[in-house]
């Protein structure tokens, strides 16, 4: 039979076995007894004038660090709040600087002497290329010199579309960011763990971007549903880069 002998709020839990000699409860049962005597646990010390035997338990709450409302006004945190997937765009196109900024958050250089990117990278190796695509072509965004390098001058997002199961909204986006990944940056040094390695960066890489999105008014979705090879031809990509978000970025037709 368990015995439990209380000290304050310290538990004994033990089973008898002779004199002097005790056997610990297994794992279980010791912490489903010790949660059990903790529920009732208040501090209580001689001189306090309210102790006693019979009195009711009272539970403290620890309050947030600042009403929600003032929390939010923090530019990330009220862009992590509004973040939304947003699928219906209004014309307005997206400014270039906007744009360039955005790919900044995915990927821009934060520390130049290291080469320290804004998205975390295993080993630092950075597998990652960024695409936007707009009515005025194809561009891909260059991290070391935080500039945009023109691929093709056509308006392809008709086609981004079809590659990415004619899901309509792509093609009406003003503009269509593509992140590719090239596997080989990171096995080289990871093995076989790379692919997920890359995937993480990309998932960092595409948050950055749509809560940058956010706090310039405009609203994206990351999309995963679309042909590689169609996706890699449509924007030009080298034949190792395997692409894994699609992310079409504009000004949300609704709020």
């Amino acid at each position: 039979m368990w015995e439990y002998k209380w000290h304050g709020c310290v538990a004994n839990l033990y089973a008898p076995l002779g004199e002097g000699v005790y056997e610990m409860p297994d794992r279980r049962t010791f912490l489903l007894a010790l949660a059990v005597l903790l529920s009732g646990c208040v501090s209580r010390g001689d001189d306090d004038p309210g102790a006693g035997g019979g009195g009711e338990t009272t539970v403290g709450t620890v309050a947030p660090s600042g009403p929600r409302e003032a929390r939010a006004t923090d530019a990330l945190l009220g862009a992590i709040e509004r973040r939304r997937s947003v699928r219906e765009f209004a014309a307005d196109p997206v400014e270039s600087e906007d744009i360039a900024l955005m790919m900044w958050a995915a990927q821009g250089v934060t520390a130049p002497a290291s080469g320290f990117r804004a998205v975390p990278s295993a080993g630092a190796l950075y597998p990652l290329e960024l695409y936007a695509v707009t009515a005025q072509g194809v561009s891909r965004y260059v991290p070391d010199r935080d500039e945009l390098r023109e691929i093709s001058g056509d308006d392809v997002r008709r086609a981004l579309s079809a590659a990415a199961l004619a899901q309509m909204f792509i093609a009406e986006a003003p503009v269509v960011f593509v992140i590719t990944g090239v596997y080989a940056r990171t096995a080289a040094k990871y093995g076989r763990r790379a692919e997920r390695y890359v995937h993480l960066e990309a998932g960092h890489a595409a948050q950055n971007l749509l809560l940058a999105a956010v706090h310039l008014g405009l609203g994206g979705v990351p999309v995963g549903a679309f042909a590689d090879g169609a996706v890699r031809r449509v924007i030009g990509a080298a034949e190792d880069e395997t692409p894994l978000y699609v992310i079409p970025v504009g000004t949300p037709a609704r709020l």
